[in-house]
């Protein structure tokens, strides 16, 4: 079957025949990849990086952002069928006893380090024809999502932060309803962070660096999200112009963006680290301030990484709620689609760079 592949040793990636998977236990499904979404995380793993092949093996199958049809089931598999489509789960747990959250099912908050990731850490990913996968990491995508369900696994990132967030404003001796929210970025993950934000009910913000206009400010614009840009509001006019927001969801990936945001941060409220930094940047902080800050404005520093599976079913209602209020809004998120020979050169933006999100189809593509 045609897959991507990634050999770090080579530091080269190509598409190569591999072999095709088969089913080896009655719970386990096989899927024809139909789309999958890149992101930085690829990106990374395409400059070496990151990224790990499984044991034994030279090369990583990328793609973690996953829309795929069942083509066979398992004897024992309930509640699928062939033709259905389906998103799969990212992180696969640790196999200590030890660790607490993989033993209760919450590989997302893994205390061990040693799980593995499709497409990312000792598993190889979607960026195939088919793949393989236990019907307990597999969710059911309805046929009315078909077109926008590639968007499943980026948004699990702002399901899991406001369930996090929602369980840490708990601690407030009342009960807050949604405020004000400052999404700092505009790619894939900030842009469905605000539609989660606002269908939550906060009055949401896209802070981002590029002055308008461009596409992803017309993005955002469009579901209700006012935009600015960095280079030309500050932080403190950012409060002054949108209010001290009760939750900042970081979705950059940069440092020194990401604190000098975080001088907005109103009190009693979140920020939300989402992103991971590819590289070192210079970063100057004023510590004492920053500590003054957070202390006497009774702030919380939240960091998140992952999803679990009820994250997953979330994000799959919320696209339903999304479409249903913002026509075409998901839409227009999608940028382009494209063949997996273009991989690389998708991921590094030498080919179709710019727009908001960029998937690869493998067969069936939709446009």
């Amino acid at each position: 079957m045609k897959a991507v592949a990634v050999f770090p040793k080579q530091r080269e990636v190509r598409v190569i025949d591999a072999p095709e998977p088969r089913l080896q236990a009655p719970t386990q499904v096989k899927v024809r990849t139909r789309e999958v979404g890149v992101c930085g995380t690829d990106k990374d793993i395409l400059q070496f990086l990151y990224g790990t092949p499984p044991p034994g093996s030279e090369y990583l199958i990328p793609g973690h952002e996953c829309l795929g049809e069942v083509v066979e089931v398992g004897d024992a598999v309930r509640g699928l069928q062939r033709g259905d489509f389906v998103v799969p789960r990212v992180r696969r747990p640790c196999p200590h006893a030890t660790c607490p959250a993989c033993r209760h099912g919450h590989p997302d908050f893994c205390v061990t380090g040693d799980y593995t990731e499709r497409g990312i850490k000792e598993a190889h990913g979607f960026c195939a024809e088919h793949f393989v996968e236990d019907v307990a990491y597999l969710h059911r995508v309805t046929p009315e999502l078909r077109e926008v369900a590639v968007l499943t696994e980026p948004l699990t990132i702002a399901e899991k932060s406001l369930r996090e967030v929602k369980r840490i404003q708990e601690r407030l001796p009342w009960k807050p309803g949604p405020g004000r929210a400052v999404v700092l970025g505009a790619g894939p993950v900030g842009q469905l962070g605000a539609m989660a934000l606002l269908r939550q009910g906060y009055a949401t913000t896209v802070y981002s660096r590029s002055p308008k206009p461009n596409v992803k400010a017309e993005a955002a614009e469009a579901v209700g999200a006012p935009y600015l840009s960095s280079k030309e509001v500050s932080p403190e006019e950012l409060v002054r112009q949108a209010g001290a927001p009760d939750v900042i969801y970081e979705a950059t990936g940069t440092a020194k963006a990401s604190f000098e945001a975080l001088r907005a941060l109103g009190h009693n409220g979140v920020f939300v680290f989402t992103g991971l930094p590819s590289h070192a940047e210079p970063l100057s902080l004023d510590g004492a301030a920053l500590l003054k800050q957070l202390v006497l404005e009774n702030q919380v520093v939240l960091g998140t990484v992952n999803a679990a599976d009820s994250d997953f079913e979330a994000a799959l209602e919320d696209l339903g709620r999304f479409r249903a209020r913002w026509p075409g809004g998901l839409e227009r998120l999608i940028t382009a689609r494209h063949p997996p020979e273009d991989f690389a050169d998708v991921v590094t933006g030498r080919k179709g760079g710019g727009g908001i999100k960029h998937v690869i189809t493998f067969g069936g593509g939709t446009r």
